[in-house]
């Protein structure tokens, strides 16, 4: 009998150590989780200073990219007149691809932006309606080019706008004319349109949105 009390009382206290010891190994399994939890927030701490950090950099990249974009790729330009109506009317803007004639040249009906001869300073959008060698006039209102009619895929503004020529256009000029031809300071005043005068070409109006079109 002695020995069964013994015996009950040693695995009562085996029951107690066990546990007690399962208290330690639940607090040790606690403190374990919360010290594994303790080094991903600061990883996150990390990444976001270290985020902070690149932002200027990110910043001052997407500025160069957008002006490498605008000057040496494409180019927004605005209309402030009506001489290229209906093409384009007043407060449209189109875009254009700049350097576009380093590979090829320019040629009859592109529409362009370009720089005004004559010591004007401002840009101008024209299209193109003769190229070098052509014999360009304006007969009775009619544009002829090689003393032909000119077949225009676009529509041009009506009336009669003079007489103008003929002239036989220069080695790397252009001769260059506005839509709305009676309403138009363009190469009837002032003359043929040196090619390296010559901006891009306007490829789409991208402003306002209802007029959103590409030039074929």
């Amino acid at each position: 009998m002695p020995d069964e009390s013994e015996n009950t009382a040693n695995n009562g206290e085996e029951r107690s150590d066990n546990t007690v010891g399962d208290r330690k190994n639940t607090g040790d399994t606690i403190s374990v989780a919360r010290k594994s939890e303790s080094p991903a927030r600061n990883n996150e701490v990390e990444s976001f200073i270290s985020f902070l950090k690149e932002l200027p950099v990110l910043i001052i990249t997407a500025v160069v990219i957008a002006y490498v974009v605008k000057w040496l790729i494409l180019q927004p330009f605005y209309i402030p007149s009506p001489s290229m109506e209906p093409t384009l009317i007043p407060n449209d803007r189109v875009l254009v691809a700049k350097f576009i004639y380093r590979f090829v040249d320019p040629k009859a009906d592109d529409i362009i932006v370009f720089v005004a001869p004559a010591g004007d300073k401002r840009d101008y959008i024209k299209r193109i309606v003769a190229v070098e060698g052509d014999k360009v006039e304006v007969r009775e209102g009619e544009l002829l080019v090689n003393d032909k009619p000119v077949a225009q895929d676009y529509e041009t503004m009506p009336g009669d706008y003079s007489n103008w020529g003929p002239e036989v256009i220069r080695t790397d000029h252009v001769m260059v004319m506005g839509d709305n031809r009676p309403n138009s300071a363009d190469g009837r005043v002032f003359g043929q349109l040196r090619e390296d005068a010559i901006l891009g070409k306007a490829f789409m109006i991208y402003w306002p949105l209802g007029r959103i079109s590409l030039f074929e």
